[in-house]
């Protein structure tokens, strides 16, 4: 079985070998990226578009890594953004509004294999979609990623408090959202 690679040690082999310590990092993290990106564009196109552009950010900036944060959280804070832009990209491109959004989540989940979601899922996801953009990043990170709020506020750049507000919030909607529907 192959032993868990730290962060720690993908950064020390960074300065020798670039490209190996960079597969390390993507082998770790690529899964997850992917799944925390589509939470919040949908659409597979628009999640692997983001993905890519992540990573090559990653690339380009790795050796640059101020080690402020931790890898972790600086990496999802570069997914987030990407994922914000292409969602933004998507939005203008289109001119969905967030209930056609919605719907067309509805849809384009169905027959997905890499998303086997159920009917009770269809419809947290659709309560999330309705969230504002804030209270949706928290809550994927929270509930999805299982972050800590002190590892959501490097990734947000915004307050503990202030996200714990967010997070519940964005519940109580997701709640009222679930009753009525």
């Amino acid at each position: 079985m192959k032993e868990k690679i730290t962060d720690r040690h993908i950064l020390d082999e960074f300065s020798e070998r670039k490209e190996y310590s960079f597969r390390l990092l993507y082998e770790k993290y690529h899964e997850r990226l992917y799944f925390h990106i589509r939470r919040i564009v949908i659409l597979h196109e628009d999640a692997d578009d983001a993905l890519q552009n992540t990573f090559i950010k990653i690339w380009n900036n790795l050796d640059k890594f101020r080690k402020e944060s931790s890898l972790y959280t600086w990496i999802y804070r570069i997914a987030s953004n990407e994922a914000l832009a292409q969602l933004k990209k998507r939005k203008k491109q289109s001119g969905l509004n967030l209930d056609e959004l919605s719907e067309y989540f509805n849809l384009s989940t169905e027959g997905d294999s890499l998303f086997d979601g159920d009917e009770a899922e269809r419809k947290l996801q659709n309560a999330i979609l309705k969230l504002p953009e804030k209270q949706k990043l928290v809550f994927n990170l929270k509930y999805y990623d299982m972050m800590k709020y002190e590892d959501i506020s490097k990734v947000l750049n915004t307050s503990v408090g202030g996200l714990k507000a967010s997070y519940h919030h964005a519940v109580k909607k997701i709640e009222e959202y679930l009753k009525n529907n």
